[in-house]
């Protein structure tokens, strides 16, 4: 079946910096996109972060857009979520999916995410 081993999140002061992962198993990871999305407290909706196509093209939300940066190594099945400048506002925990296909067309299976909490 599909699973999610996700790390990396951490307690991180106002502007430090984390880098993400998650190791996929359960299907063909080269041939998906993968994708971070992040759900903050008293939040019932999860928020699309980053998405990256199976050929390499990335998406952000606006709101991390030039903070953060995706990445994937196939030969790892890992997908990585480089965050910078870190804000109080991005603390949340932090999920990440394969979509549908190879594009990023949407989500079909998370993991159980990992916490990410920015406070001084």
């Amino acid at each position: 079946q599909v699973e999610f081993v996700e790390s990396g999140g951490n307690l991180v002061q106002p502007g430090g910096s984390l880098r993400l992962s998650c190791v996929a198993s359960g299907f063909t990871f080269e041939n998906y996109a993968m994708g971070w999305f992040r759900q903050a407290p008293g939040n019932e909706q999860r928020e699309g972060v980053s998405c990256i196509s199976n050929t390499g093209t990335t998406y952000y939300g606006n709101s991390v857009k030039g903070r953060f940066t995706i990445s994937r190594d196939n030969s790892k099945n890992t997908v990585y979520l480089q965050m910078n400048s870190l804000k109080p506002g991005d603390t949340a925990v932090y999920h990440c999916a394969v979509h549908h296909d190879h594009s990023c067309s949407g989500p079909n299976a998370w993991g159980k995410g990992t916490q990410v909490t920015v406070s001084s």
